[in-house]
């Protein structure tokens, strides 16, 4: 029974780490696809260099926030359901698909952006409230979770 929970514990620790790579593998690919750093933008770092709450980007925020909970949506699923398989298989599925949601957020960004007026990236960072825009990037990569899930379920 020890020995059990030990195993357990061991597993989860490696999903908790491979997971955490993987978030924050989604993080600087978001970082890339927007212009300038998503840390400032997110913190609210002005041109001075100074911090303030007026240079913080909630749009930035909110299609941040989406993208974590998008991706950590297709890791949970991978590893729920390939957790009763071997620890290696299953990790081979968690990467596999947590790399295949992370890439597929990109391109829809780049479709959201392409079919909608304006420059997404660019609007997502702007200072200030949440642009409606910004809704529809988040809707997006939480629907590519969706979509990913379903295909590994």
């Amino acid at each position: 029974m020890l020995e059990a929970l030990l195993v357990a514990l061991g597993h989860a620790i490696v999903y908790a780490l491979a997971a955490g790579v993987l978030l924050v593998v989604a993080y600087y690919v978001l970082d890339l696809v927007t212009p300038g750093h998503l840390g400032s933008h997110l913190r609210g770092i002005d041109e001075t260099g100074a911090e303030s709450v007026h240079a913080a980007s909630r749009s930035a925020g909110l299609v941040t926030a989406s993208w974590l909970v998008s991706n950590a949506l297709v890791l949970f699923t991978a590893i729920w359901t390939n957790g009763e398989t071997s620890l290696g298989w299953a990790l081979v599925w968690t990467l596999c698909f947590g790399l295949l949601g992370v890439a597929l957020n990109a391109v829809m960004f780049f479709v959201v952006e392409a079919l909608t007026p304006g420059d997404l990236r660019t609007i997502v960072c702007e200072p200030g409230p949440v642009r409606p825009l910004a809704y529809v990037a988040a809707a997006s990569a939480i629907s590519v979770a969706l979509i990913v899930c379903a295909s590994i379920a």
